[in-house]
């Protein structure tokens, strides 16, 4: 679907009865006169996923109605819901990932969610449940603008990269200050299972043809480059997607939904509301596996779970005793 085609539906979408303001100029759009939930009839949901392909991140004001499982139900109207791959859901709930402050669910580092998976989501809806008196703000950013307004130079260079993600990231290299315990679950929840996945850096968004960066802070490392390369260039495209013309700030109040396009964003929740509690509650639409400019897809070339991996490591330590031994 061409960009001219996007914007046609998206002004019949105005003309058909919902309201869309754009929020930014590059991403971002407010959405009003819609009542979420799964009984949205077949024409306001094709224009919902127009706006969404259009603007990247949506925004829904007022939506107190909703509580987890219309949350769930809402997802299952843009896709198949899907659970995080190693953090456990909400009690009582098939699919919703609490981010709670008190217990350490502060996502403060910019991500595309899941991408050390191969066929990470497609989209996130987010409902704010908890809201700071001030602070909390989610900023978005558009990794498709950021690729159509590089250099031609860089696109070049670019457009032929692969990087290897893996959720075994440095968690404490993106926070000013984290406790022992926060490290701990860290290790023992998020990273439970261990993925590594190589994306091209490029992607080619499969519903609008739009090419789009493959970053964030899953993204380790460039395959062919050395680790000091890698990081400089990550750095380098990384500063490219947040450019602030590329992104959008949303003020969140209790009972807002946002839906993005975890294809072709990126996210950032703002850490600046000290000791004031913020609760917000997630569901994820499963997604495809990225594909490169040349045809090529992404490839998870490792799988591991913290138990076989002990078990493996604990080979490794008898096995190098066992030469010690014998060098002895």
């Amino acid at each position: 679907m061409s960009k001219v085609e996007l914007n046609n539906e998206v002004n019949q979408a105005d003309e058909a009865g919902l309201e869309i303001l754009p929020v930014a100029g590059r991403i971002g759009a407010e959405i009003r006169g819609v009542k979420l939930s799964s009984d949205l009839d077949a024409q306001t949901v094709a224009e919902i996923r127009q706006a969404l392909l259009k603007h990247k991140v949506i925004f829904f004001r007022g939506q107190t109605h909703l509580d987890d499982a219309g949350q769930e139900a809402l997802a299952q109207v843009f896709g198949d819901p899907v659970a995080h791959p190693t953090v456990p859901i909400k009690q009582g709930t098939e699919y919703v990932l609490e981010l709670n402050s008190d217990h350490g669910g502060r996502a403060d580092s910019w991500h595309t969610d899941v991408t050390f998976v191969d066929a990470y989501p497609q989209a996130s809806i987010l409902r704010a449940v908890v809201v700071p008196a001030a602070g909390g703000d989610t900023v978005w950013a558009n990794t498709a603008a950021a690729y159509e307004n590089l250099p031609a130079e860089l696109k070049t260079l670019v457009d032929g990269l692969w990087a290897v993600h893996t959720n075994e990231y440095d968690y404490a290299a993106y926070r000013n200050k984290v406790s022992e315990e926060s490290l701990r679950r860290h290790k023992e929840v998020f990273v439970s299972t261990l993925y590594e996945t190589e994306h091209p850096l490029v992607r080619v968004h499969p519903e609008t043809g739009e090419r789009t960066l493959i970053l964030g802070h899953f993204a380790k490392k460039i395959v062919g480059l050395s680790s000091a390369d890698s990081a400089q260039l990550l750095s380098l495209l990384q500063g490219h997607v947040t450019r602030l013309e590329n992104t959008v700030r949303w003020r969140w109040a209790a009972g807002d939904v946002v839906i993005w396009d975890n294809r072709a964003t990126q996210h950032y929740a703002v850490n600046d509301y000290g000791d004031q509690h913020r609760v917000v509650r997630r569901v994820t639409v499963d997604g495809d596996i990225p594909v490169s400019i040349d045809g090529r897809q992404s490839v998870t070339r490792k799988k591991v779970t913290s138990a076989s991996q002990a078990a493996a490591e604990g080979q490794d330590s008898q096995a190098n005793s066992e030469q010690q031994a014998e060098s002895a």
